[in-house]
């Protein structure tokens, strides 16, 4: 199936498009026109099956469809992820496909000065991509706002499970909005998955 068949923008078949894609895989086929029509999704899919643009690409759209203009940037999607590497890697994603788009997006992680992201955050955000412990220390600090989250996107579930994040993960699910749309991508469907899925979606 192409790209161009799942009901996406202008500005995101262009980005597609620049980025070398046609065809959607087997991932993005099932997972895009979910999101698209609003249905929280419950997702398996290993690394390398293009899973990122599953979920990168219709949050875009979805905030672009419900974008209203304001001088004052709110934090509208929220994505979470395991590790500082996914973190970025997710990072570059959204700013590839939401080239043609104007958001401003923002990455937190731990090892790295905090300063910086404070800077960043105070310059208003509409997408956030943070690892589960940073973004608490952001939120201890006063330095950002989660209570008007749109999109919650769980990445990689199984492994924030495998490392400890399910405590930090209810904290993060306690401040942000019960009116949501919830996305949960995982390589594994363990009972704690399933677990986690029936809590949150």
């Amino acid at each position: 199936m192409l790209f161009k068949e799942l009901g996406l923008s202008a500005e995101l078949l262009r980005a597609i498009d620049e980025q070398g894609y046609s065809e959607a895989t087997p991932i993005q086929q099932q997972a895009i026109p979910l999101v698209l029509a609003g249905h929280d999704v419950l997702a398996g899919a290993q690394t390398g099956t293009g899973k990122t643009a599953g979920f990168t690409l219709p949050l875009l759209m979805r905030l672009a469809e419900n974008h209203v203009e304001s001088r004052h940037r709110k934090i509208r999607a929220l994505i979470l992820t395991p590790t500082r590497e996914l973190a970025a890697q997710v990072a570059e994603s959204v700013a590839d496909y939401g080239r043609h788009m104007n958001f401003r997006s923002v990455v937190i992680f731990g090892g790295v000065n905090i300063n910086t992201q404070k800077d960043k955050l105070g310059r208003g955000a509409d997408i956030i991509i943070a690892t589960p412990g940073r973004l608490l220390d952001h939120v201890g600090q006063g330095t950002i706002d989660l209570s008007a989250v749109e999109i919650l996107v769980l990445d990689e579930a199984d492994r924030m499970l495998d490392m400890g994040f399910i405590h930090d993960i209810r904290k993060v699910i306690r401040l942000i909005p019960k009116q949501r749309q919830t996305l949960l991508f995982s390589a594994t469907f363990s009972a704690e998955i399933k677990g986690l899925a029936k809590d949150f979606l």
